[in-house]
């Protein structure tokens, strides 16, 4: 029997049209093998690009990296990363917030080219890391980062973004700079996601910036010097690009920072897998290889370490909707805006209240992730050990402790992600020598 040409395509496509493609019923999502409509399909990747760009912005801009060479490098990292977890993994590879310190540290002559040179090898070591978990498989994942483990990690990375959405982190932005405009950001984020019906609910975030934009624009909120580059950029033109350079003092500096990749991209996939409702544990070792290749490409031209986005899950966890497709429309759309100068400018003008009202929501959600993963894999908090392992971890987190020794610097991710670790195991393995686990004090039954 001949096939329709609406059949033969569908053959050829990686995602089947959800339901009738225009709406997602109540308690159902669109999984990563799936998309809506096209046209809604390219609303919500524009969504995910609003929702990096602030983080993506952020990083180069701090640590003096071409704004637009490191989105260019985000869209066609998470191109890559698409390509090597073969559609399977929703994530958006953004600039990680992990390499600041480290790359203001190698870069303190002004030269970026040793920067990108410990980047390139960071990203190098993580690729390696994710071949050796495709290759063994991801049960000494699960062994190492049990539930409380995982869910405490993405907890903490939420919590420890709160700062962020406030103040910026220490630079004076976000909700501090600008309350009024945060506040009517936040407020017609939430407003939208139950006044309007079906995919206009689920543009939320799209239009919360919007709005704040505007209003910002009425109040005279907006920067003046970023509205004259604004008009004076120019519409297309190639990004900047630079070529690494390598010592080893910036690479020692910079190679740290794979612990907390290889722990926002475990937390990333659990946090996915605990959305969908499937098991993303034999796609680990992928997700690694796949960030990792995307932080060599950025290193090698002029951009920022990716890592998978928090920001991203947390539109996933607002719109429900998981599919791969809004993220080639993601990857693609950063990519054509990091050849437009005029893009770039127009980033520059949207208020850090508007950002500080949209991330107050973002980095919320991710940290309830956290505790979704807790409840849905039914983590036993009357347990001490389960107990005081997310306690101390999501505090060293969400305060953001500190450990400098030398050049080299920790922040509470890093710090929060190894107490997660060390308190899980550490006294998991006294209690068993002790013989006070909760299943010696019951004994046999």
């Amino acid at each position: 029997m001949t096939q329709s040409p609406t059949e033969a395509r569908s053959r050829w496509s990686p995602w089947a049209v959800h339901g009738d493609g225009r709406s997602v019923r109540p308690g159902d999502v669109v999984h990563p093998d799936e998309r809506l409509s096209w046209p809604r399909t390219l609303g919500v990747g524009v969504q995910h690009v609003v929702a990096m760009f602030g983080a993506t912005f952020t990083v180069p801009l701090i640590t003096g990296f071409p704004p637009a060479t490191t989105l260019f490098f985000s869209g066609l990292g998470t191109l890559l990363f698409l390509l090597i977890t073969r559609n399977r993994l929703p994530s958006y590879l953004g600039s990680s917030f992990a390499f600041i310190a480290p790359v203001l540290a190698a870069k303190a002559g002004g030269d970026i080219g040793p920067a990108l040179g410990g980047i390139l090898v960071a990203g190098a070591v993580l690729a390696v890391v994710g071949l050796v978990v495709q290759l063994a498989g991801s049960r000494w994942i699960d062994a190492l980062m049990p539930p409380v483990v995982t869910g405490a990690i993405v907890a903490l990375i939420g919590l420890n973004l709160a700062p962020v959405a406030w103040d910026g982190g220490g630079s004076g932005t976000g909700v501090q700079a600008q309350p009024l405009i945060a506040v009517v950001t936040l407020v017609a984020i939430l407003l939208a996601t139950v006044a309007f019906r079906g995919f206009l609910a689920r543009l939320s975030i799209l239009l919360g910036v919007a709005v704040g934009w505007l209003l910002a624009a009425v109040l005279g909120g907006l920067d003046p010097a970023a509205v004259t580059g604004l008009r004076e950029a120019a519409w297309f033109g190639l990004p900047e690009f630079h070529a690494p350079s390598f010592e080893l003092r910036a690479v020692v500096l910079v190679i740290p920072v794979i612990l907390v990749l290889i722990a926002e991209n475990a937390g990333h996939v659990k946090a996915v897998a605990a959305m969908t409702g499937r098991n993303l544990d034999r796609d680990m070792g992928r997700a690694f290889l796949g960030d990792g290749l995307a932080t060599v490409l950025a290193g090698s031209g002029g951009g920022s370490g990716t890592t998978t986005y928090a920001e991203n899950i947390g539109v996933m966890a607002a719109t429900r909707v998981y599919s791969t497709a809004a993220y080639w429309v993601a990857g693609v759309a950063a990519m054509l805006l990091g050849l437009s100068p005029k893009f770039g400018a127009l980033i520059l003008t949207v208020p850090a209240g508007v950002l500080g009202g949209a991330t107050t929501a973002l980095y919320g959600l991710i940290a309830i992730l956290g505790a979704r993963i807790w409840i849905e894999n039914r983590v036993d908090f009357h347990d001490p050990i389960n107990l005081l392992t997310a306690a101390v971890a999501v505090i060293v987190g969400a305060a953001n402790y500190t450990l400098t020794a030398g050049d080299l610097s920790f922040n509470g991710i890093a710090l929060g992600t190894a107490a997660a670790l060390v308190i899980f195991h550490g006294m998991r393995l006294i209690a068993r020598l002790r013989g006070t686990t909760p299943e010696s004090r019951r004994g046999p039954e």
